[in-house]
C-alpha cells in the first residue's frame, strides 16, 4: 500500500500535534499552553524575502498571543539591510555572525551573543556571510510605527 505525500504530512502534522499540542498552520511548529506560555521552534521557522533578495524574515507570535511584545526569526544572506527603529530591539544570533552598523563602527555577534538596540537608532544589519537570529521587539505593534 503506496502513501501519498500529502496523506503522510497530513498524518505528521496531527501527531505533532498531538503530541506536542503545537500547530504547524503557520508553516512553523508552535506550542501553545492554556496559560498563555508560547514556545515557537525556531529551527522550524522557514523565513519570506524581506524588501531585496538575500533578506528574509518570519513574524511568529501575532498581536493577539502577544500584544506588548514582538518576536520573529531573520535572515540575511551575503546582505545587509538599513533601517531606523521606531521601537527596542533585542537580537539573538542562532547562527553565522551579525555585524550592526552605526555612526561608522560595527558590533558584532556570533552564535548565542545577544544586541540591544535601543529604540531611534538608524542602523546597518549587515553580514558577511549568512546569519539568522531572533527578533524582540516592544512595541509589538512596530510595523504601524513605521
Amino acid at each position: 500500500m503506496n502513501a501519498s505525500e500529502e496523506v503522510i504530512r497530513e498524518i505528521v502534522t496531527q501527531v505533532i500535534k498531538e503530541t506536542m499540542g503545537g500547530c504547524c498552520s503557520e508553516g512553523f511548529v508552535k506550542k501553545k499552553d492554556p496559560s498563555g506560555i508560547i514556545m515557537v521552534k525556531t529551527d522550524t521557522v522557514k523565513c519570506e524575502r524581506f524588501e531585496k533578495d538575500g533578506v528574509g524574515l518570519k513574524d511568529v507570535l501575532t498581536l493577539d498571543e502577544a500584544p506588548r511584545m514582538g518576536a520573529g526569526v531573520m535572515e540575511l544572506d551575503h546582505s545587509d539591510l538599513e533601517w531606523t527603529l521606531t521601537y527596542d530591539e533585542y537580537d539573538l544570533v542562532l547562527s553565522g555572525e551579525l555585524e550592526i552598523i552605526i555612526d561608522g563602527r560595527a558590533v558584532k555577534g556570533g552564535p548565542g551573543d545577544i544586541i540591544y538596540i535601543p529604540k531611534n537608532s538608524h542602523i546597518h544589519f549587515h553580514t558577511p556571510s549568512k546569519v539568522r537570529y531572533a527578533y524582540f521587539v516592544y512595541p509589538a505593534n512596530w510595523s504601524e510605527l513605521c
